[in-house]
């Protein structure tokens, strides 16, 4: 982990501001740590701007304003854990990280939009610079079938292609450096059995989409992105995962779909913080629930992956190396 002899303010509501060890922005050296406190804990800062003490474990989880993603992120802050959320709607980040206060754990919302490949560099960056360690990168937010209607981000490409996989690719390689630092971490890939192939003659879908097909093929790449992934970080200490968490749970995107419901939010949940938690947990794998699976084939193929992965370093910028 980065060393650092800058100040950390950490906002509690009812308390003052506290001097910590470790780092993040500069501004208590440059300002005075008393001016900087007034900066970042005024009322509108409370439950966004609270920072992790020294040793304290970071958890990043992205769409983590409601759904699973929110009852992972309660879960890790109630093991004392600093979570990290994410999400686009300011007043349910802000009621999450609030709500973290009661835990042992505290929390910072930060805001993002992944539909937008500025907006994830943004918030990468904000991560980077603010935080010297990262111990846990859940990839949970998406967007799911429904409406079944071809959708475009403002980078131009599929929608759900981008905000479920392309963003959560760009995302994890400009936080891998943070995260090989905090080893032993973890990389959680929130994907699904609904796994549809890509055709590589129309990744974006141009002809006969449907929502069902838009979303299968996101989640398949999730996968296959996860097994470059391990194979690129052996032996660093980051152990990275690809999981079904469980069968329509009730959630926004469950209900948006108009679907029944046929598991809780709590058995997707227990799911995801097995491969947050386990230590008999290897990495590369894909998990339907808490048991090892076995993918959609293209996730296994040497060339598809090839082609997957050279596409999205293209589409996102990320280079050979990162």
């Amino acid at each position: 982990m980065r060393s650092s002899t800058r100040a950390r303010v950490r906002c509690r509501p009812g308390r003052g501001p506290a001097r910590q060890p470790g780092g993040t922005r500069p501004i208590a050296s440059t300002l005075g740590l008393a001016t900087a406190a007034l900066l970042l804990c005024s009322p509108s800062a409370h439950g966004q701007y609270d920072m992790p003490t020294e040793g304290q474990r970071v958890v990043l989880v992205t769409g983590s304003t409601s759904g699973l993603g929110r009852e992972v992120a309660l879960r890790m802050a109630n093991r004392g854990a600093h979570v990290i959320v994410h999400g686009r709607n300011a007043a349910r980040g802000r009621e999450l990280a609030s709500e973290i206060q009661a835990t042992p754990g505290s929390a910072r919302f930060i805001a993002a939009d992944f539909a937008s490949f500025d907006a994830v560099r943004r918030f990468a960056r904000t991560i980077l610079a603010d935080y010297d360690r990262l111990d846990v990168l859940v990839n949970n937010a998406g967007f799911g079938s429904a409406p079944d209607e071809r959708l475009v981000t403002d980078d131009g490409h599929e929608f759900r292609f981008q905000v479920n996989y392309l963003s959560h690719y760009l995302l994890t390689h400009m936080l891998l450096p943070l995260l090989e630092e905090s080893a032993p971490s973890r990389i959680v890939n929130v994907s699904s059995l609904a796994q549809s192939p890509i055709d590589w003659d129309d990744v974006m879908i141009m002809r006969g989409f449907s929502g069902g097909r838009a979303y299968g093929q996101s989640k398949l790449a999730q996968i296959g992105f996860t097994f470059d992934l391990h194979e690129q970080l052996e032996g660093t200490g980051v152990i990275v995962n690809a999981l079904h968490p469980a069968t329509y749970m009730p959630t926004g995107m469950v209900a948006r779909a108009g679907v029944e419901p046929r598991a809780t939010i709590d058995e997707g949940a227990d799911a995801v913080m097995n491969l947050i938690l386990s230590e008999e947990i290897e990495g590369g794998q894909f998990f339907n629930q808490m048991q090892p699976r076995r993918a959609h084939e293209q996730a296994y193929d040497p060339e598809s992956r090839r082609r997957l992965r050279e596409l999205s370093r293209a589409l996102t910028g990320v280079g050979p190396g990162g």
